[in-house]
């Protein structure tokens, strides 16, 4: 089930690698589009219901994007890995790291479900809800939190099939586990038949029940790959490959915390301008999240061309890749940006009837429009350096943008400035444009690999025709 591109070694033109990429993108793309309408359909479905379900869902899964920042970081970790061992040859290594991988998901998901029984309220309460969310997001919150498990597996073997270069099969899972979750929200919200309406419990059982069969068929399309089928001496844990994986997912999952913490934070001061303000922020959110997709789908592809050129030391056509990836992602989120502030209110208007409402998201995904291109430069570059091994730099811009920046911008636009809502997503913009400026000035001057300065300086044009290019096949 590997996704197979035409051998690097015949890859020298632009219009090659080009190629290449919108391969692996795609299909990432699609994937992202899937899992964000997910969370779309069932902001969309619950906002039928009232807007206090809409802040109780927004505010669970602000708290539940802590757990993902941790179930990611081990995702990218488990990426960039298989992607340097497949890329320098050594399929049973790539194997190996696949199940201990597999193995930590697990012991993470488990975890992750007792602390939300425990302390489920307790997390909720440092939101600063009101009663009545705070009831309806507790109940949410531990239904889809305790079993956690199901988080942790999707990510980390959708990320597996990634390294591998297979980003078709977790498109195909997306898909299905998006069918059935839309078709269980309907019935298990409103009811159906013989099946009483459940409201929000039926939103948070729907999400359950999708992730336990995309975690399923998963496992099968693993199984079925060749590089990286199930060995079953490879489940026993090895410290060496566990150790591997924190040293490079830690600094990844650091700098998803310090992004979902500061998050609550500010979330925190949005609160205190009101429940349909924050409403507008959820639904504005839920809308904007769609150009991320493209994004992230560009960045999985980044991750993965330049893990594999670093893994067979093909430096100089890591960057280009790093550079193309992020130049078609501009492009296409510069696109979505247009149709965002053309009609951004109007796809508000599909989640509410309050006119106040409506136009808050609608001044929102207008702010958001402008900073699209540098959101793709942020993500399609954290990718790249992610799959040059260096994890640590796109932590420590993340906590200063996300700390220094965004956070006190908050504060400072929107309450001590009274700017509300609009003042929120101006200050995210800023501190999306400092971390793309850092990220690409670094990119640019080749300080974006880990310990390979020297062999990144032949790739400047004078001397990169001179380079012969290392084979990689079988993306």
């Amino acid at each position: 089930m590997s996704l197979r591109t035409p051998p690097l070694e015949n890859q020298s033109s632009v219009k090659d690698k080009l190629k290449i990429i919108i391969l692996l993108a795609i299909p990432a793309v699609i994937e992202n589009f899937f899992q964000t309408l997910l969370g779309f359909v069932d902001t969309l479905f619950v906002a039928k219901i009232g807007l206090a379900e809409v802040s109780a869902v927004g505010v669970t899964n602000a708290v539940l994007a802590i757990y993902f920042a941790v179930f990611m970081a081990v995702g990218v970790a488990t990426n960039v890995l298989i992607s340097n061992f497949l890329g320098a040859g050594k399929v049973e290594k790539a194997r190996h790291i696949a199940q201990q991988a597999i193995v930590m998901a697990i012991a993470l998901g488990i975890a992750f479900g007792i602390i939300t029984l425990f302390f489920a309220d307790n997390m909720l309460l440092l939101m600063g809800l009101d009663e009545e969310v705070l009831k309806l997001g507790s109940l949410y919150f531990k239904i889809v939190g305790v079993p956690s498990i199901f988080m942790s597996l999707m990510f980390v073997l959708s990320s597996i099939l990634r390294g591998a270069g297979d980003t078709k099969s977790p498109m195909k899972t997306s898909i299905m586990v998006n069918i059935i979750n839309v078709i269980l929200d309907f019935i298990l919200i409103f009811g159906f038949w013989f099946i009483p309406a459940y409201g929000i419990v039926g939103a948070a059982l729907a999400s359950v029940f999708a992730r336990l069969y995309g975690t399923i068929l998963l496992f099968r399309y693993i199984n079925k790959t060749k590089d990286i089928a199930f060995r079953k001496d490879y489940w026993k844990i090895d410290k060496g490959h566990q150790i591997e994986l924190l040293s490079l997912g830690s600094p990844a999952a650091i700098e998803r915390l310090a992004m979902r913490v500061g998050q609550i934070v500010y979330f925190g001061f949005i609160v205190a301008l009101g429940t349909n303000t924050f409403a507008a922020h959820q639904i504005a959110g839920n809308i904007e999240v769609f150009s991320y997709m493209i994004a992230y789908g560009f960045a999985a592809a980044a991750t993965i061309l330049v893990g594999r050129n670093i893994g067979a030391n093909n430096y100089c056509d890591a960057k280009e890749y790093a550079k193309l990836t992020t130049f078609l992602a501009i492009g296409f989120m510069s696109i979505f940006g247009i149709l965002l502030f053309l009609y951004g209110e109007w796809a508000g208007s599909l989640f509410t009837e309050d006119p106040k409402v409506i136009a808050e998201i609608g001044i929102a995904l207008k702010i958001a429009a402008v900073f699209q291109p540098f959101l793709a430069v942020v993500l399609v570059l954290t990718g790249a350096y992610q799959g040059a091994n260096n994890t640590k730099y796109p932590m420590y811009l993340t906590i200063i943008g996300m700390w220094l920046i965004r956070t006190g911008t908050v504060y400072l636009l929107a309450i001590v400035l009274e700017m509300g809502l609009a003042g929120v997503w101006i200050a995210i913009g800023i501190d999306i444009v400092f971390r793309a400026i850092i990220l690409w000035t670094r990119f640019t001057k080749d300080h974006w690999v880990s310990k390979t300065k020297d062999k990144i300086a032949d790739c400047h044009p004078r001397t990169r025709n001179a380079q012969l290019s290392k084979s990689v096949n079988n993306y």
